[in-house]
Order: C-alpha cells, then sequence, then structure tokens
C-alpha cells in the first residue's frame, strides 16, 4: 500500500490583495497544497504561524514596517519558503537563506509549479487542452492584469524584458525570452532571438520574414530558419 504525502500547507504573506487572489488560485488548483493562511503583513504572519504550523510559506519582499527578507532572517526555523517579488535584485540575497525558489512577479501558473515542483507532495496538474484557458499575468497599475495567450500576436525581447503584443495594446513583462518560450508553449514559435510569434497569426513564411496577418513583418534568425521550415513542413 502506497502512503500519499500530507498535503503541504501553505501561508501567503503579502500586502498586495491582488498577489493574494492570484496566489489563491494556484493553490487551491495545484494538488497536493492546502491553504492555511493570508497575511498582509510580517506581524500578522508572525502570530499566525505561532499558531498554526506551516509546511510553504509565499513571501512578498517590498511589505510596509518589515520587509520579507528581514522577516525570514529572523525566523529560527523558517518554513519552505518562496520570495515573491516585482525586483529582481533581491534574488541573491534571498537564496543565500536558502530559499526554495523565487517568483519574480507577475508570473504564470507554469513558472509557480516550477517553483514548488520539488516539494513531493505536489502532484502534477495535467495541461490545458485549449490555448483560451491559459494566460499571462501583467502587472499594470490598478493590479495583476490577465492577457489570454490568444490574445498574443507576438512577442519581442527588449533586454531585461518582453514586450507583449496583442491586437489591441502592448504590455511590458520582467522575464527573459527563454522562460516566455517555456510558459507560451507549441502554439507560438520562436524565430528570432528576439521574437517569438504565434502560429494562428502567421500569414506568410518568407526567405528572411514571418509576415503575420496584420501585415507585421517579424525577421527570421538565421540559428531559426531550419526549424521554422521543419514546423511548416510538418
Amino acid at each position: 500500500m502506497t502512503n500519499t504525502p500530507a498535503p503541504v500547507r501553505c501561508l501567503i504573506v503579502d500586502d498586495e490583495p491582488l498577489a493574494h487572489q492570484v496566489l489563491t488560485q494556484f493553490i487551491e488548483q495545484t494538488p497536493g497544497l492546502t491553504l492555511s493562511g493570508k497575511c498582509r503583513n510580517a506581524m500578522e504572519a508572525h502570530d499566525h504561524l505561532l499558531q498554526h504550523p506551516v509546511d510553504l510559506m509565499f513571501l512578498d519582499i517590498e511589505m510596509p514596517l518589515i520587509t520579507g527578507l528581514h522577516f525570514l532572517k529572523t525566523m529560527k526555523n523558517p518554513p519552505k519558503t518562496v520570495l515573491t517579488t516585482a525586483y529582481r535584485e533581491y534574488a541573491y540575497e534571498g537564496y543565500e537563506l536558502d530559499i526554495l525558489d523565487y517568483l519574480l512577479k507577475p508570473f504564470s501558473y507554469e513558472r509557480f509549479m516550477k517553483a514548488i515542483s520539488r516539494l513531493p507532495a505536489v502532484q502534477p496538474v495535467p495541461q490545458a487542452s485549449s490555448d483560451e484557458e491559459k494566460f499571462l499575468l501583467v502587472k499594470e497599475r490598478q493590479g495583476l492584469l490577465k492577457v489570454s495567450h490568444r490574445e498574443i500576436v507576438y512577442v519581442e525581447g527588449c533586454k531585461d524584458y518582453v514586450k507583449i503584443v496583442t491586437g489591441s495594446k502592448t504590455y511590458l513583462l520582467h522575464q527573459t525570452m527563454k522562460e516566455m518560450v517555456e510558459t507560451l508553449g507549441s502554439a507560438f514559435l520562436r524565430v528570432h532571438r528576439s521574437f517569438i510569434v504565434a502560429v494562428a497569426h502567421i500569414k506568410l513564411l518568407q526567405p528572411e520574414n514571418v509576415i503575420l496577418n496584420d501585415g507585421t513583418y517579424i525577421p527570421i534568425g538565421n540559428s531559426h530558419k531550419a526549424d521554422l521550415l521543419a514546423f511548416f513542413k510538418k
């Protein structure tokens, strides 16, 4: 008889209500995880941990009064911790504190799953059968915005950011092109070191360019020509 691991008890510590909403959704849809509580700052988290054992803490860094990093440093026996922040520069300091992973906001469910995949109780979730069920989380002034994969026409790399281009709007995301390729999946093709295009939006394939349905020309990188041709022949 196989022993099923006990569910991983999770605590969210973040001062942004939308971050609570996103993490709650991700935790509740993941077999092997259970939500123990939600706190808005380090003091609330300290009180919660005194009364409720927790296995995994999703900890924001930039919070009022006490930062997430300072709170983590004061704990003698902290639970496994995933840092969640909009600031990449804290990554090194976070890993020095032996964190499980570092999630850069806004992050996708796929990236969330990668962060917790080493936990024995976490079970893989079947991939969505349609791109309509997949989305990116983009930080806007009002909060985190869901951008469906099917809205995306192409992605352009811009140094430390990527530009997400839809039919009506452009968004900036603090991610690498490599991370975007992994997140977007087979409905998208990387045709250049700086461009990923949605297959459904490709109208014409030329020797040096891909022409999209809206007339946009996207350059084809030499190292991507063979893969691109193989995809369309297939």
